[in-house]
């Protein structure tokens, strides 16, 4: 009987924390390579499951140059090493899942993302940078990789994000149930589920999601807000608070997509990072609030009133977060994986992104369409992602 097809997913988000590696197995789905059409989806929910996962940290250094790149402050020469040195970084996050894997899907390391031009900053037509050189992975791994999934949706019209709805169509769908399955990285984006129609699907980003309170924890000399303890000891400010909520961008309609660059304390009017009249804790609390709200607030644009939040990402591990999220949802229930019982079967917060990519990538090589046209405003549908073949191959005879 032949073995279910498996591909690694490899994700490393706006939070620039680190590789989530995930193996995804596909019970039900048609053998790797097989093409043909996109079949009926196989019985039950989830459609898959994540045989394993590891987290491969980020060092200091290498978290700096990535924060560098996204604050557009890295020179030509140091995004080139970076791009190589975060291939090497790729590898070696596969490395321990690499053998049980049929075919890598990589995201890679997003450093900038300009959706639409926009003359203010300098983006004179839509562009995507995802770093982590391919070749190097698929070198180090001996598998074939899919990687660069944004580009092919920019080329077609689309904003390139988000792109997991394809994904969550495919795995997380179910007959007669309205519900939206939040991802809270370094920003946030949301996938509605309406049903099992692929039509009926809209997603986009809704800004920040902890990329402003690790800012702010970086002030005290942490990578991010452990359990949410520094908000947790201030009070969230008024006035901040509306003034923040006025940014054009949580204003304007999906499909709509954002990057970091977007969402720091200098851009929201703290230049110098000067804190008149707030404490750090104040600043924490106020950054929690406003993620919440933004998320909250973005369900206004759902067709239908939702059944249900489910939350994955580093966010959902945040409980003073995850309080306000749910005071600012009011009566709309927020869960987690586990609390569907996703857990049982390896979805989590941690896995979630990562296997979708590797559905994504598992697409791609099938040949199929992998997004959503309608959640990025492309023009079409594409098969995203291009496809580094297997490095080994046998060489000519007589060569070695």
């Amino acid at each position: 009987m032949t073995r279910a097809p498996r591909i690694l997913g490899l994700m490393s988000g706006t939070s620039a924390d680190g590789v989530d590696a995930a193996l995804l197995e596909l019970p039900g789905w048609p053998e790797l390579g097989s093409g043909g059409a996109f079949p009926a989806l196989p019985a039950g929910v989830p459609r898959g499951r994540v045989v394993e996962h590891h987290f491969l940290p980020f060092s200091r250094e290498l978290r700096e140059a990535v924060l560098k790149a996204m604050y557009d402050q890295a020179s030509t020469a140091e995004l080139t090493q970076l791009h190589w040195w975060l291939g090497e970084v790729l590898a070696e996050a596969a490395a321990p899942l690499a053998g049980e894997a049929d075919l890598i899907a990589s995201h890679g390391q997003t450093v900038q993302h300009h959706p639409r031009p926009d003359a203010g900053r300098g983006w004179a037509r839509p562009a995507t940078l995802q770093l982590g050189e391919a070749a190097v992975l698929a070198e180090q791994s001996g598998k074939p990789v899919v990687a660069d999934f944004r580009t092919a949706d920019i080329a077609a019209g689309g904003v390139g994000a988000p792109l997991v709805p394809f994904a969550d169509w495919a795995l997380f769908a179910e007959a007669n149930r309205r519900r939206v399955v939040l991802n809270i990285g370094g920003l946030s984006n949301i996938t509605f589920l309406n049903g099992l129609d692929p039509a009926a699907v809209m997603a986009f980003d809704t800004g920040p999601g902890n990329c402003l309170i690790d800012e702010v924890a970086e002030l005290r000399g942490q990578r991010f807000d452990e359990g949410g303890q520094l908000a947790a000891q201030g009070q969230a400010d008024g006035g901040t608070l509306l003034g923040w909520l006025a940014h054009p961008e949580l204003h304007q309609p999906p499909p709509k997509a954002t990057g970091r660059e977007v969402w720091t304390l200098s851009q929201l009017g703290l230049p110098g990072l000067s804190l008149p009249g707030l404490s750090l804790p104040d600043l924490a609390a106020t950054a929690t609030v406003f993620t919440a709200r933004t998320i909250a607030d973005a369900l206004r644009f759902l067709p239908a009133r939702t059944d249900e939040v489910i939350v994955a990402g580093g966010g959902a591990k945040n409980p003073v977060l995850m309080r306000a999220l749910q005071t600012a949802l009011d009566t709309v229930p927020l869960r987690t994986f586990q609390d569907v019982g996703w857990h049982e079967h390896g979805f989590n917060e941690a896995t979630r992104e990562a296997a979708a990519f590797a559905f994504l990538g598992y697409a791609r090589v099938q040949g199929w369409a992998n997004t959503l046209p309608q959640t990025t405003g492309a023009r079409r549908a594409v098969s995203g992602g291009k496809l580094t073949p297997n490095p080994h191959p046998q060489p000519p005879r007589g060569q070695a």
